[in-house]
C-alpha cells in the first residue's frame, strides 16, 4: 500500500502516524513503513511543535547546508543526503489487533530535507 505525503518547507516534519494506520490490515504483526526517497527519512518520535523545531535545529547543526560538500557540485543537495543517512529510511512498528501498538506519545514521522515535494511512502 502507498500513500503521499507533500511537503510546504526544505526541512519539514508530517505526522503520517493515522494515514500509516489505515493501511494496517487486521491480521499484520507488524507493520513497515519506508521511504523511497534518498533525501528524506521516517522517524518514531513525540509529535510536539517545540520538539519538531528542535530536530530541525539538530539536523542543520550535525550537517549544516553548504558545508563545501563533494555532491553540491552536482546538484546543491548533499545536505539532504546526509541527513537522511542519519533518519534511516523505514521503520517497523509492532501491531496488536489490528493497531498499531505505538508508546503513548509515539507518532511516525516523516522528514523532508529536500522539500517542498511531494513524496511517496510505502506501508507493508
Amino acid at each position: 500500500m502507498e500513500f503521499e505525503v507533500t511537503t510546504s518547507k526544505r526541512v519539514d516534519i508530517v505526522d503520517i502516524t493515522d494515514r500509516v494506520a489505515e493501511h494496517v490490515p487486521e491480521a499484520a504483526d507488524t507493520c513497515t513503513v519506508f521511504v523511497p526517497h534518498t533525501t528524506a527519512g521516517v522517524i518514531v518520535n513525540e509529535n510536539e511543535r517545540r520538539l519538531r523545531s528542535d530536530f530541525k535545529t539538530l539536523l542543520s547543526r550535525l550537517v549544516p547546508r553548504g558545508d563545501d560538500y563533494a555532491h553540491d557540485q552536482l546538484d546543491g543537495n548533499a545536505d539532504a543526503h546526509l541527513r537522511s543517512v542519519l533518519l534511516g529510511e523505514h521503520v517497523t512498528v509492532p501491531v496488536e489487533d489490528g493497531e498499531l501498538a505505538l508508546g503513548t506519545w509515539q507518532s511516525i514521522l516523516f522528514v523532508d530535507c529536500d522539500g517542498p515535494r511531494t513524496r511517496r511512502i510505502v506501508v507493508k
